[in-house]
């Protein structure tokens, strides 16, 4: 049986298989399939007069996840997106939007899933219990795949024309969205307007990736994560909502990306950080619990969810939304802050001139953000952390910064172009502290995030020096 239905009872029927359901915190119709599981159960060998039934053993109930399918050509690939859920061991439901069944059908998402498929705000069937709340509440994690602009338009609007948006609407529960559609579409300022305000809402994104589209001769960013990226992104989400807070009742800031000084109002002197360790970071550490202020230079990156983010330009604006962040249990200093800046940037665009080579640019010191943290007499986090992205001599200059700064900890990293660290995905940190080295493998920048938290949490215990 793939799914069940209610229908044909009596008035009171229904009124005591609501209010039991409710007793026990479940729907209707799972409130129902424990009746039957439960009547199943007392066919086999009915207890003899006296005797005590053997308990049964039930299995963990699997984490529920909602498929909000849109309607794009991508559709198909979340035929697989369902199986790819399933062998997970999540329990997949399924909504289809109106253009979603031009493209693919409740039968064939329905056989996959092994639940009834859901296509209709208004289907009397299932609206008597007020169907599309219990689809609200009832899912641990939305993930809309395809996300068309046009349902994207609709979320960031607030609309609820049908059953997708309404659930969409009424949700608690994260929403992971994947993104599907022409690159000029989703390059749109309507599309990129949209996107930022359900960023700034709180809901995650995974995608679009960068390649052919069905159309002839279309290349370009629009294409939907592949089944096993969006199957693994859900993984995360999962994994991270169910995760231990150790920093719960924390303050932790974060400073992320490069900084810009000015050399006039068109030229910069800069730093080559994309700001994706820092923003790892800061992820991680909210997933930790922690209440996380990220202050970060000019990036191309989404703000993360549950971090409050300051954006600043130049380093001395960064010191200066740093002091203003304090106080803070943890400082964590990953931002490749420029080390010197023009002394009198122009007022205006300086123009090349006669006879003259190369303008005339005398450069001052940026002050030390890192330094000046760890050593305020005040006010100093009790956790200092710093990084050293060197070319040459790593730990050697990362022992030196660690002393010269006056920090607790230093990850040293090698970020010599041919590591394509910087910009990149992945990173090899080896921390630094007073008591000695640890060398970390290589691995993701969010891993790299997961393992710096891991040790900050255990530090704070008082499990680790």
């Amino acid at each position: 049986m793939a799914s069940l239905t209610v229908r044909q009872i009596d008035d009171a029927l229904k009124q005591q298989l609501r209010l039991r359901a409710a007793r026990h915190g479940r729907s209707v119709e799972d409130e129902v399939r424990t009746i039957l599981r439960e009547a199943a159960g007392d066919t086999e060998t009915p207890p003899t007069a006296g005797s005590t039934p053997a308990p049964v053993e039930k299995p963990a109930a699997a984490k529920r996840v909602l498929l909000i399918i849109g309607g794009g050509i991508a559709a198909y690939k979340s035929l697989d997106l369902i199986r790819r859920l399933k062998e997970r061991g999540l329990t997949v439901r399924c909504i289809l939007t109106k253009a979603a069944e031009e493209f693919v059908t409740p039968l064939s998402a329905g056989a996959i899933t092994g639940e009834r498929v859901f296509t209709d705000l208004f289907d009397p069937a299932h609206e008597f219990d007020v169907g599309h709340i219990r689809l609200a509440r009832e899912a641990e994690l939305i993930v809309v795949a395809p996300a068309t602009a046009d349902l994207m338009a609709k979320m960031a609007n607030g609309l609820a024309g049908d059953l997708a948006t309404a659930v969409l609407l009424a949700t608690k529960a994260q929403i992971l969205l994947a993104p599907a559609m022409n690159p000029a579409m989703w390059a749109n300022r309507a599309t990129q307007r949209n996107l930022a305000q359900l960023i700034a809402d709180g809901v995650a994104t995974i995608g679009p990736n960068e390649g052919e589209m069905a159309e002839s001769g279309e290349r370009g960013f629009g294409r939907m994560a592949e089944p096993l990226e969006i199957a693994a992104g859900v993984e995360r989400i999962l994994k991270l909502r169910d995760a231990p807070k150790p920093l719960k009742g924390k303050r932790v800031l974060v400073t992320a990306g490069p900084t810009h000084e000015p050399i006039d109002p068109v030229r910069y002197i800069a730093n080559r950080s994309s700001g994706k360790q820092g923003y790892a970071i800061a992820i991680a550490a909210a997933g930790a619990g922690a209440d996380v202020v990220l202050v970060s230079g000019p990036v191309n990156l989404p703000r993360p969810q549950g971090v409050t983010v300051v954006d600043v330009e130049s380093a001395r604006d960064m010191l200066e939304a740093v002091e203003r962040a304090l106080p803070a249990d943890v400082a964590i200093f990953a931002a490749a802050v420029a080390d010197w800046r023009v002394a009198n940037a122009g007022a205006q665009k300086i123009k090349k001139q006669a006879g003259k080579t190369t303008p005339d640019l005398a450069l001052t010191e940026n002050p030390d953000i890192l330094s000046t943290i760890a050593h305020r007499a005040s006010g100093r986090p009790g956790l200092v952390i710093g990084f050293a992205a060197e070319t040459e001599n790593v730990l050697a200059n990362a022992k030196a910064k660690l002393a010269k700064k006056g920090c607790d900890w230093i990850l040293a990293n090698d970020v010599s172009p041919e590591t394509g660290i910087m910009g990149g995905d992945r990173n090899t940190i080896q921390l630094v502290t007073a008591s000695g080295v640890e060398a970390w493998p290589p691995q993701s920048k969010e891993d790299v995030a997961a393992t710096l938290i891991a040790h900050i949490a255990a530090a704070l215990n008082g499990e680790q020096n």
